[in-house]
């Protein structure tokens, strides 16, 4: 088959994640229509019950893959999707057929241990085919990665230099969990345990980077915000954005520069109140590291305590969901610039589903010539380009605050946990 056949197939369609990616692509684009798309998975008879769930039209195209045809696959279309996770168990073969068949393919991985991994193997051969592997296309990280990608091109605009120091600070956030995210925990905890160096891994900024460069913040204690102001504690997603936030930097010819910093938080408030729940986070944050650490614990979790894969919030809790992230970024001769993503419903499905979405239809539309063969993260594959379809398609805001306001930061929500 043609490489140009379709456009985009979303491979996991019958996932939890998945069928939003298509729901998305349905209503947001019909059949037919200017974008040639597919649904693929492994069971054809489930394919069939999701595109009826979904009321898609009797042409929605549908592609079973059984094993070993990953590479007929890859070959029908022009990018990929795939939101069959964990990737550290699923992942290499389809990500593998893509770059052989020089195709783009995005993902939704939050595995750094796996991305390391196949950046390793695959980087390569992926310059010499011209197929763009995009990892981390959803809130883990456009949100975070395109933030301080858009915070550094204003910062230019106002200061003629990029900002040297960049704060990510989650004001507020509300939303659920998958059994397919848990699973890619439970996942990077099982490869830890049987290679302690990918622990260490873990914890390095730059483990997606070329090289190594200046100290990092930890993001792990309390840190008290003085000029925002609020006190802040460990956000759970950011032990991956930071390393794609450093990875985007080193793929762009060090944009952002070689002495640049960055270090991603959630607040919690100003005061003692904000302290205290700064305090608590880091203390309920050590512990569930702690635990998870334990075989006995990972195995009651995995029986009990976790939603199973094809699960997730409901439909109410993802209309529901939001977040809003505040960028502060500070140019070395101090002067400083404020910026902010904001995203509604759920931000790890409902909103997840549109951003990738739309991330690999911007793929599909930026030239070989700016963008060539490769291993990327969103903002440095593409750039301005995602972060204007994004605004134009009302998937996610993206604005200058103004440097003087005082932006105040809520309590933690009911709903949120660090990790």
């Amino acid at each position: 088959m043609s490489a140009q056949e379709f456009d985009v197939i979303v491979y996991g369609a019958t996932g939890f994640t998945g069928r939003l990616v298509a729901d998305y692509l349905l209503k947001t684009y019909g059949v037919g229509g200017e974008v040639r798309w597919a649904m693929a998975g492994r069971d054809r008879e489930k394919l069939k019950a999701v595109s009826i769930e979904l009321g898609a039209p009797m042409d929605l195209p549908l592609i079973t893959v059984a094993s070993g045809e990953l590479d007929a696959l890859a070959n029908r279309a022009r990018v990929i999707i795939t939101t069959v996770g964990p990737y550290q168990l699923y992942g290499e073969g389809l990500l593998g057929a893509c770059v052989k068949a020089g195709v783009d393919y995005i993902d939704l991985c939050g595995e750094p241990n796996w991305m390391a991994a196949m950046i390793a193997k695959y980087e390569t051969q992926a310059k010499q085919t011209g197929s763009r592997i995009v990892f981390s296309g959803g809130f883990d990280s456009i949100p975070f990665d395109c933030g301080v990608w858009y915070l550094q091109g204003k910062a230019r605009e106002r200061f003629g230099q990029p900002a040297q120091h960049v704060r990510g600070r989650v004001r507020k956030m509300k939303g659920g969990a998958s059994g397919g995210t848990m699973a890619s925990m439970l996942a990077t905890f099982e490869a830890v345990r049987r290679d302690p160096r990918i622990g260490e891994q873990m914890l390095d900024p730059f483990a997606l980077s070329p090289e190594q460069l200046v100290p990092q913040p930890s993001g792990e204690g309390a840190v008290n915000d003085a000029d925002i102001p609020t006190w802040s504690a460990p956000f759970i997603m950011a032990t991956i954005n930071t390393k794609n936030v450093h990875r985007t930097n080193a793929l762009t010819n060090y944009a952002y520069g070689r002495n640049f910093t960055y270090d991603e938080m959630m607040m919690t408030g100003e005061g003692d109140d904000g302290e205290k729940r700064a305090n608590a986070a880091v203390k309920s944050s050590n512990m569930q590291r702690t635990l998870l650490g334990f075989a006995p614990t990972r195995a009651l979790l995995k029986q009990f305590a976790l939603p199973k894969p094809g699960q997730g919030p409901s439909k109410e809790e993802r209309e529901n969901g939001m977040f809003d992230v505040l960028f502060v970024g500070k140019t070395p001769d101090g002067r400083s610039i404020r910026t902010s993503v904001y995203g509604e419903k759920d931000p790890g499905y409902g909103c997840t589903s549109k951003m990738i979405s739309e991330a690999a239809l911007c793929l599909n539309d930026t030239p070989r010539s700016t963008t060539p063969g490769g291993i990327y993260t969103p903002a440095a594959a593409m750039g301005d380009a995602l972060i204007d379809r994004l605004q134009a398609r009302a998937v996610l805001r993206f604005q200058v605050e103004d440097e003087v306001k005082q932006v105040r930061a809520g309590p933690l929500p009911p709903d949120y946990q660090t990790a």
